[in-house]
């Protein structure tokens, strides 16, 4: 009989730290002699008798420990019910699945657990959350891993860009990723020190269209001309294109390619490209001469090298597995406390009636976010006067009615969105 093994697959989009958990999982487990199988693909060839693996010994484990991107390459293929097969599991004598990815990826690792146990197959599994999003629901409010790795390369590239802008006099429009959530913009935009940061949640009392946004941007940059200002960077969430009304984003004027079912394909476009674009209209309808330039910020940030934060916390996770197989632990995701306490999280605690795992929005009733919203370089009711020499209606352009936030105190904090 084969040695007891254990498969690790990855899917989804890659986040910093994949290798991290991959390394630690694979050293822990070797100690105790069993066989580390490394699943390239995702799900894709797992049922088909074509996956291709990798047999990962302490050399390759040490190896990948620092790296960004996944050693395993990764996919979003999902296989339906009708696919599952023991073969892959039989064959390996596998007996813990370690899945890395997203609730989908969870999920589909669930319904296979189930499938094999109707075979007489028994494997425990246990899933490994990542994204740079941060919008997993963590206890103890714990980051994601990859998010603050991907954080710190954002910043870096947000420096650099602010340092061009403050050369050049011109304003960039950067937008970064986070499709459901604006974390990861929101603590960009924070640590650059950005004069504005759009995110999804700053819409709590209005509904999000283009001419807000836009109108938002505009509202800082006269802002920075009344304070003799010529330059400054607004970083966006890409979130805001997810929550638009698609008949808007079809008749905003700019050219899309669409999909089989008409649906405009967000993924081939630069977010920061259409922004800008509708910006300059605007301004040059005003009558005010302003150069602007659009930055995308994504890709660039999921394969870069974990900081240290991720490097512990990874490490944690991946001997939090073993930790969790131990205890006979099975359909459930790994996490931690900020006293690095595992703590399993069971899909049927957490999803919704669909069966997904709800986004953790960021909270812009804390201390934190209240502040940093409430020092951002925008028209408020104390500008109009002067912002007469540039806006005909300064109102239009006043960041609290735009967003339809009540002046909550002389210091111009929004109003909380609980109240």
């Amino acid at each position: 009989m084969k040695k007891k093994s254990i498969a690790l697959l990855c899917a989804g989009g890659p986040a910093p730290g994949i290798n991290t958990v991959i390394s630690t999982i694979s050293k822990v487990f070797l100690k105790d002699g069993y066989t580390i199988i490394g699943i390239h693909d995702g799900y894709k060839n797992l049922f088909n008798g074509n996956a291709e693996t990798v047999n990962i010994n302490f050399q390759y484990a040490d190896r990948i420990f620092p790296r960004g991107g996944s050693t395993l390459r990764m996919s979003r293929y999902k296989p339906s019910d009708d696919e599952f097969s023991i073969d892959f599991f039989v064959d390996n004598n596998v007996k813990l699945l370690v899945t890395i990815g997203g609730d989908d990826t969870a999920s589909t690792s669930n319904r296979l657990a189930k499938y094999l146990e109707s075979q007489n197959v028994n494997i425990q599994n246990i899933h490994v959350p990542k994204t740079i999003d941060n919008d997993i629901p963590l206890p103890d409010r714990m980051p994601t891993f990859g998010f603050n790795s991907a954080k710190d390369a954002g910043v870096h590239i947000g420096n650099t860009v602010y340092e061009d802008s403050r050369t050049s006099g011109n304003w960039f429009v950067i937008a970064s990723m986070g499709r459901s959530a604006g974390h990861l913009a929101f603590e960009i935009g924070a640590s650059c020190h950005f004069p504005l940061i759009i995110i999804p949640e700053m819409f709590n009392k209005t509904k999000i269209t283009l001419a807000k946004v836009v109108h938002l941007i505009i509202s800082s940059i006269v802002k920075r001309k009344l304070e003799h200002i010529d330059h400054g960077v607004v970083i966006i969430s890409e979130g805001i294109f997810h929550v638009l009304d698609e008949e808007e984003i079809k008749n905003c004027g700019i050219t899309f390619t669409y999909d089989a079912h008409g649906h405009p394909e967000l993924g081939n476009v630069s977010k920061a490209h259409i922004i800008n674009v509708l910006v300059q209209r605007k301004l040059k309808e005003l009558n005010i001469s302003i150069k602007s330039r659009p930055v995308e910020m994504g890709y660039e940030l999921r394969c870069c090298r974990p900081v240290a934060y991720d490097l512990t916390l990874c490490t944690v996770l991946g001997m939090g597995v073993k930790k969790l197989y131990e205890q006979g632990m099975k359909s459930c995701i790994v996490s931690t406390t900020r006293d690095a306490e595992i703590v399993p999280i069971f899909m049927k605690d957490v999803e919704d009636e669909h069966g997904k795992i709800p986004p953790r929005l960021v909270d812009i009733d804390t201390e934190f976010a209240r502040m940093v919203l409430s020092d951002m370089h925008v028209l408020t009711k104390r500008d109009y006067k002067k912002a007469k020499s540039w806006l005909s209606i300064p109102e239009a352009f006043d960041f609290y009615r735009i967003l339809e936030w009540d002046y909550s105190s002389a210091e111009l904090r929004p109003m909380s969105s609980k109240a």
